[in-house]
């Protein structure tokens, strides 16, 4: 398989079921956007982090797959089967960030992006996230996109902060919190 194809060189590319879009299309945009998310979740999953978080940031990973050929995928012209995200996924998430939350000091203050690298790290694929959240409600208004695309993103910039915190508390680190100067 090659992976170069020339059948983008003049700013085009095709979704799945064919259609062709320009490259800035919102769908690119959304899609494009879960896959950077992807990306910085990897980056983490290579960190020294334990066991259980990289297991569950591999399963992410694979739900992003998923995410990404939902939005790539040309609603009135696929006729390809494509995977589906389950209420299972949305559940996986909300359960995680529950019991974290169990061990974590409640939140009194806004939290500052920071502590170490790890945490940085989370925080960044939080905003990417959020990203790719937005990109995704704006294309819903024109365009399907099943629902549960945006819960999940939606739960997973929540747990990607909570995870942020967690992963301070594992290496020790003062939560870096804002206090505004009035």
């Amino acid at each position: 398989m090659k992976i170069y194809t020339k059948t983008g060189d003049k700013g085009q590319t095709s979704l799945i079921g064919g259609t062709r879009v320009a490259k800035y299309h919102l769908r690119i945009e959304a899609y494009g956007t879960v896959d950077e998310l992807n990306s910085y979740i990897g980056l983490i999953m290579c960190q020294d982090i334990d066991s259980h978080h990289q297991q569950l940031l591999k399963e992410i990973q694979d739900r992003l797959f998923t995410v990404g050929a939902s939005l790539a995928a040309d609603p009135e012209k696929s006729k390809m089967k494509i995977p589906d995200l389950h209420d299972a996924d949305i559940t996986l998430l909300e359960k995680e960030m529950d019991d974290m939350n169990e061990v974590l000091p409640a939140l009194k203050h806004f939290v500052l992006p920071g502590g170490n690298t790890v945490v940085s790290y989370c925080h960044i694929a939080r905003c990417v996230c959020r990203r790719a959240e937005r990109l995704t409600v704006a294309l819903a208004e024109n365009s399907f996109v099943d629902e549960r695309v945006t819960v999940y993103l939606n739960r997973l910039s929540d747990y990607l902060f909570v995870l942020a915190r967690k992963l301070n508390m594992d290496f020790g680190a003062e939560e870096n919190i804002w206090i505004p100067r009035i």
